[in-house]
């Protein structure tokens, strides 16, 4: 291995967080939490293990109430249940020497009425309905039309935010992502296509900016900004969410987030899940405005993170799908062999299958038979 491939496998300190290597396991939703109760179980607790031996492993988007969530099956982190749940999975990334945040998440007008309370609409910046499709329980669907949020119920969003991050603590996350990316709530404020209010939330950048750091500022009461992270897209149209300034907005928010101190801004760059060329962005110009780590995103590969981590155009590189069909995705990239290809008709939903049944090298090394 050349001294610029090693750089990717070398520790970091993110704040005051030993990283083993520089590889982080990007939010994945795989829809298996329990039915019911939408808290994690042990099929979960073995998925996160079995990863452990990432850098940094960032769960699935994880709802802060009833009102947060945008698709079956989803975990929550805001009842007793779920937080037990979690303290399972926890103790068995912990137990792997693993690293793990959760990342709160709250989808806004990315929703369907038979997801909430008494079959309410889904709350947004602007009644507009989101030209994308969600998951229930009867299978994909189109969103519901939202209801603008009353500017007195903003604080109360606020403090679902900080009690699901004191529940984190009490299931014994190692940190936490906020999820302001993607077309959901925080990022539906930030964007001007999403958010046409005319109060304090809407118009200026900074009002637009305002509850994605109020959200902040309350975390950072609960969680020491050296365990804190955000993700951000800021070119990505997934969900509906566009902005006309995208440098502007990013330019004035990242520079907000890095005042406040936070271990890192997790950017995907370009279209989520797609093209990265999708619209011009000086994401190195941002990074280099950010005190913290920068984590890139978006259809890495091992080639393509060396260079970036060599070059340092980022400090850690998150990987997405790879990990779906690769458990042990850090060694696999470290000897530079094949990465498997996941099953699609398994990513959400189900059980075990396509879930925790995908060996390791060493595992299927065992199971194949000897010529």
């Amino acid at each position: 291995m050349t001294r610029n491939e090693a750089q990717l496998f070398e520790p970091f300190r993110l704040g005051d967080l030993a990283l083993p290597n520089r590889i982080v396991m990007g939010p994945l939703t795989r829809n298996r939490a329990t039915h019911g109760t939408d808290a994690p179980n042990d099929l979960t607790a073995l998925y996160y293990a079995q990863r452990a031996s990432a850098g940094l492993i960032i769960t699935e988007a994880t709802q802060i109430s009833q009102q947060g969530q945008g698709y079956a099956w989803t975990p929550g982190i805001y009842t007793p249940e779920q937080v037990k749940h979690w303290k399972s999975v926890t103790d068995a990334v912990h137990k792997a020497n693993g690293r793990i945040f959760v990342q709160l998440w709250h989808v806004g007008r990315v929703s369907h009425t038979s997801l909430q309370a008494n079959g309410a609409a889904p709350v947004a910046p602007s009644a507009i309905i989101a030209k994308t499709k969600t998951f229930t329980e009867a299978g994909f669907a189109p969103t519901s039309m939202p209801r603008a949020l009353e500017a007195s119920e903003i604080t109360g969003i606020v403090a679902d935010y900080v009690q699901a991050a004191t529940n984190a603590q009490k299931a014994g996350f190692d940190g936490i992502e906020i999820h302001a990316a993607n077309g959901y709530l925080i990022d539906q404020f930030l964007k001007d296509g999403s958010n046409h209010r005319t109060d304090d939330y809407g118009g200026s950048i900074e009002n637009r900016a305002r509850f994605g750091l109020e959200v902040t500022n309350a975390i950072l009461k609960v969680y020491p900004k050296t365990r804190v992270g955000i993700r951000l897209s800021p070119v990505s149209p997934a969900n509906d969410a566009v902005d006309s300034d995208p440098a502007s907005l990013f330019g004035y928010f990242v520079s907000e987030l890095s005042r406040r101190g936070l271990a890192y801004i997790h950017v995907i760059e370009g279209t989520t899940g797609g093209a990265r060329d999708v619209s011009p962005f000086d994401y190195l110009s941002m990074r280099k405005s950010f005190g913290g780590a920068y984590i890139g995103n978006n259809g890495y590969s091992r080639q393509m993170a060396i260079d970036s981590v060599t070059n340092g155009a980022a400090d850690l590189i998150a990987f997405g799908r790879d990990y779906i069909a690769n458990p042990d995705l850090v060694e696999r990239l470290r000897a530079n062999a094949p990465i498997a290809a996941s099953v699609q008709a398994t990513w959400y939903g189900g059980g075990a299958e396509g879930y925790t049944d995908y060996p390791a090298m060493a595992q299927k090394a065992a199971v194949e038979p000897v010529s």
